[in-house]
This record gives structure tokens, C-alpha cells and sequence, in this order.
């Protein structure tokens, strides 16, 4: 097999999200002569070491998989060296390249990163797209540089956020318009056609720091627009947490209910079958889907069933 004539790439990515865009650089012409992925991690209820989902498609497809601690040591920069590479493709690899890493390969490193760049730089894109309600998100394909998401961007592919969409849906999404804009610049390259990466703008630059535990609890002195994008941003993690009348169970869909109302923040106004009504600063949240501790998820009329103080309470409410 001649290998001389075509493009050597170094895929590097860890997470599921970045498996897409792996499988659109192994169907073309490209060697893809080694893969970067985070070391094995414990998961599970027994811990067990597993490795990442993209270790798993390379070791699938028989390619030579890499899993340092990190590339900051000089033995690192000389494996990755080694291999060659014409060109390094990063997908939420995990690890930050240093200027001496990114000047490896002979045509820099690409990074395929799940915002529409400048707006969302950083570790959770998605997740923050979808709690500021934001209407769209997208994809963008850039060359890396030293700062955070910084670089020049080659091409972008945009798609709406529906209102009711979960981080889930739009990560699954973007996963595939991820792939797409990929192989469209990987094809560009190939026939001389890739024009020059754009610089991002100044204005609009924002971050997406990474999702924290503490953000998990809802404060109802916030609207029930807010708190509905914060349930959908963290499903299907972290998940977002309430107290209904003394239990803490996790939120997992919800429905803002229009209209006003005078009750303190917290409050349970309605209970039946469809959901249960909490008051916000402004609006109410509907809980239509959530899940106890150790649980699995249930509907709002399943947890009915199993809370008679609620079911005693509906009637009360109903009564008034």
C-alpha cells in the first residue's frame, strides 16, 4: 500500500460526542495512523476501568490507540512525533495543547468545536447554549491556537434549539453536524479548495464554564422560563434537583405554565396527574418527568401514587 501521497491525521478525542467525527475521518482517503483518547477511567456502579468511547471505535477499526496522562513531557511530544502526522484532529480531547504539541504536524492541529464561535468558548458548550435559551447553536471547524476555542474558523453549521429540547438531544445532534463539517474540510483540503480560516469576531465572545454540582439545586426566586432551560441544560447530567414538599428528587422535564400568581417562591400550587406546579419568581414550573433517590424516572402521576400527603394536598387545592 503506497501511503506516501496521502494525508497522515492524528485523531485525538475522548467522549462519545467526538466518535461521529472519527468515523467521517476513517471513511476517507486519509491515514489515520494513531488516536489520542484520555486513559481509562473507573465508571459504573463497580468502578471498573473502561476505556473512552472514542479508544473503543479506534480499537474497532484497528487503529493504533495512545492514552497519556499528558502530552506536556518531552517523551509525549516525541511519540506523537513519531507518528508523523500531517495534520492532528482534536474533538473534546480533554487536554489542552501546548503551542509546542500544536506545532507538530505539518498543517497545524483542526479542532471541531459544539458552538457557533465566539459565543460559548470552553468546556460545555451544549449545556450553556440551552440554559441562557439560547434559539441556535452549531458546529464550527477551526485551527487551533494557544488561547481557549480562539482560533480562525474554516466553516460552521448551524441548527435551532427548540424550547423543549434536552442537552441530550442537541449534543446527539451536533455530534452529526460535527462529523459533516468535518469531512467537509478534510474534502476541501484534499482538493485544494479550503480557503482561509476566518478570524472570530471581538464582540460576543463568551464562556461555558463547566457544569458544577452546586448549579444543580433550583432557586424558584428565579423564573420558571430560567429554571425549565437550567432542567433541560442538565439532562441527561447532572440532572437538576428540587424539594417537593420535603423530598429532594431530580427534575428531569418540566413545562413553564403561563400566567401569574402571589404565592412565595417554592410553593406547590397545583397537583394532578399532568404535573406538579411550583411557583417562580415568575411563572410557574410545571414537573411533568422526575426521579427519586435510587430511583428510575416516573411521571408526575406515578409519584403521585406514591406520596398520599400530595394526592391529600390535591384535593385540598382543588377544594379551594
Amino acid at each position: 500500500e503506497v501511503r506516501g501521497d496521502r494525508l497522515r491525521v492524528v485523531f485525538a478525542g475522548t467522549p462519545e460526542f467526538a466518535v461521529p467525527c472519527l468515523h467521517a475521518l476513517l471513511s476517507g482517503p486519509e491515514h489515520v495512523v494513531g488516536v489520542y483518547s484520555q486513559p481509562d477511567r473507573p465508571a459504573g456502579r463497580g468502578r471498573k476501568l473502561t476505556p473512552s468511547p472514542v479508544k473503543s471505535a479506534a480499537e474497532a477499526a484497528g487503529i493504533p490507540v495512545f492514552t497519556p496522562e499528558s502530552l506536556r513531557t518531552v517523551e509525549a511530544r516525541a511519540a506523537l512525533g513519531a507518528l508523523a502526522p500531517d495534520l492532528v484532529v482534536v474533538v473534546a480531547f480533554g487536554m489542552i495543547l501546548s503551542p509546542k504539541v500544536l506545532a507538530i504536524p505539518r498543517l497545524g492541529c483542526w479542532n471541531v468545536h459544539a458552538s457557533l464561535l465566539p459565543r460559548w468558548r470552553g468546556a460545555a458548550p451544549i449545556q450553556r447554549a440551552i440554559e441562557a435559551g439560547d434559539e441556535q447553536t452549531g458546529v464550527c471547524l477551526m485551527q487551533m491556537e494557544k488561547g481557549l476555542d480562539t482560533g480562525p474558523v474554516f466553516a460552521s453549521l448551524s441548527t435551532p434549539i427548540d424550547g423543549n429540547e434536552t442537552a441530550s438531544v442537541v449534543h446527539d445532534r451536533l455530534a452529526q453536524l460535527g462529523a459533516r463539517v468535518l469531512r467537509q474540510g478534510l474534502d476541501a483540503l484534499a482538493a485544494g479548495t479550503l480557503a482561509q480560516p476566518e478570524i472570530q469576531a471581538e464582540q460576543g465572545v463568551s464562556y461555558a464554564h463547566k457544569l458544577e454540582k452546586s448549579e444543580c439545586q433550583l432557586d424558584f426566586h428565579q423564573s420558571a422560563l430560567q429554571l425549565h432551560n437550567r432542567v433541560r441544560a442538565f439532562n441527561p447530567t447532572p440532572i437538576a434537583q428540587a424539594d417537593i414538599q420535603g423530598e429532594s428528587v431530580q427534575l428531569l422535564a418540566t413545562q413553564v405554565v403561563p400566567g401569574e400568581h402571589n404565592h412565595a417562591p417554592g410553593t406547590i400550587i397545583g397537583v394532578s396527574k399532568v404535573g406538579i406546579d411550583l411557583a417562580c419568581a415568575s411563572g410557574v414550573l410545571r414537573v411533568t418527568q422526575l426521579r427519586r433517590a435510587g430511583g428510575k424516572i416516573i411521571s408526575a402521576a406515578d409519584y403521585l401514587n406514591a406520596r398520599a400527603d400530595l394526592r391529600a394536598l390535591a384535593q385540598t387545592l382543588a377544594a379551594r
